[in-house]
């Protein structure tokens, strides 16, 4: 099962920092991060591939953007 981390609506720095707590804390293999700015969905992806993270997909969903994220 895939944490959901629900950065929609917070501005950067909050959505990296909360994705990479759940990259470093979190049980789960699959990470789902829900963005609502291609600046967050940019700084996301890259701050999840800097700690050795796959970034599988980043999707356009509704208003926002939903990124598939594999810890490796």
């Amino acid at each position: 099962m895939a944490e959901t981390v629900d950065a929609r609506g917070l501005s950067c720095p909050q959505p990296v920092i909360m994705t990479l707590d759940a990259i470093k804390n979190g049980q789960d293999r699959e990470i789902i991060v829900l963005v609502d700015t291609d600046t967050s969905k940019e700084n996301v992806a890259r701050a999840a591939e800097s700690q050795g993270c796959r970034v599988n997909e980043a999707i356009l969903e509704g208003e926002g953007y939903r990124i598939n994220i594999t810890k490796e």
